[in-house]
């Protein structure tokens, strides 16, 4: 399976595929963004029998760059595994307590975030692209898990995936004033005076926000990977026609 796998043990398996330009669609898993139906469900299928799960143990959503998560269960499974519309709608981050469940979340420069507390027996996904981290969906997700589901954020564990780095991330002054709204951005900026664009390190700024929701640094794992300037990486500002990389976690 071509995939890069943060966490691969007997309790947990992680990760995020790959693009891989010998696979059909380069190994695209998006059915939103896709040019065959049944190819990107024979990726997927790929990915699950990689896992050793049938592909009805997905569970997607319809990302609409919001700050909406929602907590998901057994019953929830084959939600978005075969068609996009069945996919949850209006929601940008997945958890769950239950095993057997492989929760997924897509990305093509956007950060991706995978969430796991082995002694509360919870695993989440998040897709964070530059909307969602205005929005703070890590920080409200992280929120949500330490005072209302009671997970002790010392036992909380980050892997920030791959995506667009800060030097190929650039954007106008109207973008760059919504980041400098959230006050605690202004060190993972800067202004290149020769083009005008301010360069934003997203990855950063959702460590940052996974910081100040109580996570130790230690505990957190960042992914440098470029999805622009790597071949393996999709990447949506390169290309708009771009596939997507599946970002997954599931326990055991």
């Amino acid at each position: 399976m071509k995939a890069t796998f943060y966490v691969q043990d007997k309790q947990l398996v992680s990760g995020m595929t790959v693009k891989d330009l010998t696979e059909p669609e380069s190994n695209n898993m998006a059915l939103h963004a896709c040019e065959n139906t049944q190819t990107i469900i024979d990726n997927r299928q790929k990915l699950a029998d990689f896992l050793a799960v049938p592909l009805t143990s997905f569970i997607c959503a319809q990302q609409t760059h919001s700050a909406n998560f929602r907590r998901v269960s057994q019953k929830d499974k084959g939600r978005g595994a075969y068609d996009a519309e069945d996919a949850f709608s209006d929601t940008d981050a997945l958890y769950t307590f239950d095993t057997g469940i492989v929760l997924c979340s897509f990305a093509a420069d956007c950060v991706p975030v995978i969430i796991q507390d082995r002694k509360a027996g919870l695993i989440g996904v998040v897709h964070s692209g530059w909307q969602g981290t205005i929005k703070e969906i890590t920080f409200k997700l992280l929120h949500q898990l330490i005072e209302v589901e009671q997970c002790d954020p010392a036992n909380l564990e980050i892997q920030i995936g791959a995506a667009i780095s800060q030097q190929q991330f650039e954007v106008d002054r109207d973008v760059y004033l919504k980041f400098e709204a959230l006050s605690y951005a202004s060190n993972f900026m800067y202004v290149n005076e020769d083009t005008k664009k301010y360069h934003i390190d997203n990855q950063a700024i959702v460590k940052k926000q996974c910081e100040l929701a109580g996570v130790s640094p230690k505990n957190i794992h960042v992914d440098k990977t470029c999805t622009f300037l790597e071949p393996t990486g999709f990447s949506y500002r390169q290309d708009r026609r771009s596939g997507r990389h599946l970002i997954f976690v599931m326990r055991n």
